[in-house]
């Protein structure tokens, strides 16, 4: 049985985390690094961005985990270390700062970072500020570290589930950070991940790999696909369960507890779009393949005319079938159905691609609340898949028209 617990990346055993401002942000406020240290080397995997820019972090984390190991997270935010001549420098120095106050390994840090992209990263406020973070680890500090890791998010977004397998008691927890620059294409966001679980780096691999396919890549919020996103996950295997090394009946536990933790983080994320004052969801149902549901769920939701007519709480289900139309997906038109809903309600608005009589009044009411759901059948199979997004606001042009400033 999965069930939600507070704590979030420290909710496994054997986590502490911490954030604080080191000055790598002007607001003095506002924290700025944050810190993951398991007590003990721990099996870890990553999955990366597919943008052809990358920041300099990713590869070296990447170079890090080549051994399936780790044993910690380290992440600024406010300079996204990107476009960089030195960010390969800077990057490798921050993981040798991290193992000289941790007294651990450098090539076992997992080094993230978010912000502007293009600005020189200096190292001094991280290096003067690594032993404040240090000492302020905590099996409690998980919201610190939450924080720290924000850019123009609105909330923190921290998840832990405790679960059974092997007959022991288990959690994996995590924290993301995601609100602009979000787009389906791995991993489209910051997000660290935690387990007591004992498992080995290939099946956490393999479990992220393909759970990411049905969660954080079916999140939208702009079309555009960052250069630093990453998803990583560290196990402490400190529950003490038999070691999971192959798709057994353990491994299915651990799974479904992964995607309750990363299917909660996507709609805190989907929710929490710059500007956003709803979050969309849609599903897709009577799909030939899973492909094309998935195909046209994505197209719905990354459609800014619709996500546009969302704002405005106008039911212009023809933007619906017009992202349909050019998604890629397989679909007949003459077989599609649409309906709005929301806690409001459900009101039909399109059946057989054509236009039924509907309440204009009751349409707006429906979407006028904050979580919209849009339901598609394609009629003409049976896969099904779900994307989430959110509406485009004045406020995202507002915010992203003056982020440097």
């Amino acid at each position: 049985m999965i069930r939600f617990i507070s704590g979030g990346v420290c909710a496994p055993k054997g986590f502490r985390a911490s954030g604080i401002h080191c000055g790598i942000r002007k607001n003095k406020q506002k924290r700025d690094l944050a810190m993951i240290l398991a007590d003990v080397p721990c099996a870890a995997a990553a999955i990366y961005t597919t943008n052809l820019v990358k920041g300099a972090p990713l590869y070296v984390t990447k170079d890090n985990l080549a051994n399936g190991r780790a044993q910690a997270v380290i992440c600024n935010s406010g300079n996204a270390n990107t476009c960089n001549r030195n960010g390969i420098e800077v990057a490798e120095k921050t993981c040798k700062i991290v193992a000289e106050t941790a007294g651990i390994d450098p090539s076992d840090v997992i080094v993230a970072s978010t912000g502007v992209i293009g600005l020189p990263l200096d190292i001094t406020p991280i290096s003067e500020g690594m032993e404040k973070l240090y000492g302020s680890l905590s099996y409690g500090g998980s919201s610190q570290a939450g924080e720290a890791i924000m850019t123009t998010d609105t909330i923190k977004k921290e998840v832990a589930v405790s679960f059974t397998a092997g007959g022991k008691q288990c959690a994996i927890g995590g924290i993301a950070k995601g609100s602009g620059m979000i787009h389906p294409n791995m991993a489209t966001m910051l997000v660290f991940l935690t387990t007591d679980v004992a498992i080995s780096a290939e099946m956490l691999h393999e479990a992220i790999l393909s759970d990411a396919a049905d969660t954080f890549n079916m999140v939208s919020v702009d079309g555009d696909t960052s250069t630093n996103d990453m998803l990583c996950v560290m196990a402490s295997g400190l529950a003490g369960n038999a070691p999971i090394t192959e798709k057994n009946e353990d491994y299915a536990a651990f799974k479904e507890a992964l995607h309750a933790v990363t299917d909660a983080l996507c709609v805190l994320i989907a929710k929490d779009g710059e500007g956003a004052t709803r979050l969309i969801e849609c599903n897709v149902t009577g799909a030939p393949t899973h492909a094309d549901a998935v195909k046209a769920a994505k197209g719905v939701v990354t459609s800014s005319l619709l996500k546009a007519a969302i704002f405005g709480a106008d039911a212009n289900w023809g933007r619906v079938l017009c992202a349909l139309g050019y998604s890629g997906a397989d679909i007949d038109p003459c077989k599609v159905d649409v309906s709005f809903a929301s806690r409001a309600g459900e009101i039909c608005v399109c059946r057989g691609g054509y236009g039924v009589d509907f309440s204009e009044e009751n349409a707006k009411t429906i979407l006028s609340e904050n979580e919209i759901k849009i339901n598609v059948n394609l009629g003409s199979g049976t896969e099904c898949a779900t994307a989430r997004g959110c509406d485009l606001t004045y406020d995202y042009v507002r915010i992203n028209g003056d982020y440097r400033s």
